[in-house]
């Protein structure tokens, strides 16, 4: 039995051996995935950092340099008296051509506005003649109506006053 106990031993020696140095083994291939890791965000981060500030410098560079050449461009026609009367003429034509438009753009919006304004007025003229025609048609209508009604009235007092003398009159005849 000492034998099996001295194997036995043995074997969880070297089972103990083999795992510690498989546990040795995986910690550093983990410390070294960190590293790699820690290493790949840290260049990511500097990548990150060095565009910001090479942004922040370039901006004004650029704005700089886009304000130097708008300057050169306005200034280069005003450096020469001929280049100055041409680009003068060319501001003359410029607003000349802007004067023109305005004024055609003022006269079209004129014409639509009196148009607009003629047809809403003889819109209004026909109606108020419509109006004008359905009133005086009813006028007529009703005056006509209650002539007609005065005289039957008057025809229906007259009848019976007529009737009333007679009676009377017979009366005053029969009494004499």
């Amino acid at each position: 039995m000492a034998t099996q106990s001295s194997n036995s031993s043995s074997k969880s020696k070297t089972q103990a051996k083999r795992a510690t140095t498989e546990a040795k083994k995986s910690a550093g291939a983990t410390a070294s995935a960190s590293k790699r890791a820690a290493t790949k965000a840290a260049a990511a981060e500097k990548n990150q950092v060095q565009s910001v500030v090479e942004t922040a410098v370039d901006f004004p560079v650029g704005a700089v340099l886009s304000v130097s050449d708008r300057i050169a461009e306005i200034a280069e026609p005003w450096t020469d008296r001929s280049k100055a009367q041409r680009q003068l003429k060319s501001y003359r034509e410029q607003v000349r051509k802007s004067v023109k438009r305005t004024e055609r753009r003022g006269s079209t919006a004129r014409r639509r506005a009196t148009t607009e304004a003629r047809k809403t007025r003889n819109r209004v003229e026909r109606e108020a003649r419509k109006r004008q025609r359905t009133v005086e048609t009813s006028l007529k209508r009703n005056r006509a109506e209650v002539e007609q009604r005065v005289r039957r009235a008057i025809d229906e007092q007259t009848s019976r006053a007529q009737g009333f003398v007679e009676t009377v009159s017979d009366q005053f005849a029969a009494l004499r």
